[in-house]
């Protein structure tokens, strides 16, 4: 991309800041139930807005900038469910006197299915999904580990979340 491709890009990314921004914010709020969550979303939107290859090829950038945190926070909503499932399951790894012996069965049997899941995967899909999705680490953090790109980070991510959704679905 020249300079001046680069500067263009940049302030038409500055002018849907300027005019979309609030409507954007208050999207994904009402999708994310957070503030904080919305505008962490709407900065990873706009920066691949900025970081995107093939501007020339996107007739609305407005609507483009609505899909990419769109589907962002879809990510988000699903990561939370994750942890949210695998926090509860992990808590019922020890018997709790309240819960009853069928729900300490269910847990444990979805604990040993996850586990089932996730070696099943390759290795590098299974450790990205962990380091991301179970200890909360975030994508530049995990490639780095990993000695990775965080684009291949993020496919090992998507594959193991997609095994994972199949393997629960089919039980």
């Amino acid at each position: 991309m020249s300079t001046v491709t680069l500067s263009v890009h940049v302030s038409d990314i500055e002018k849907l800041f300027r005019e979309h921004n609030r409507a954007l914010i208050a999207f994904l709020q009402c999708r994310l139930n957070s503030l904080s969550d919305a505008q962490e979303v709407a900065q990873e939107a706009y920066l691949r807005m900025l970081t995107m290859d093939n501007r020339e090829e996107v007739d609305s950038l407005r609507g483009y900038l609505f899909k990419i945190a769109g589907n962002l926070a879809i990510d988000r909503l699903r990561k939370r469910k994750v942890r949210s499932d695998f926090a509860v399951v992990q808590s019922h790894d020890e018997p709790v006197d309240e819960q009853s012996p069928d729900h300490h069965a269910v847990a444990v049997e979805q604990v040993a299915g996850l586990r089932q899941a996730l070696r099943e995967l390759p290795a590098k899909a299974s450790q990205a999904f962990v380091m991301h999705v179970i200890e909360g680490r975030d994508f530049n953090s995990v490639a780095q580990t990993m000695k990775l790109s965080e684009r291949m980070v993020r496919y090992h991510v998507a594959h193991a979340l997609a095994h994972c959704r199949a393997y629960v679905d089919e039980k």
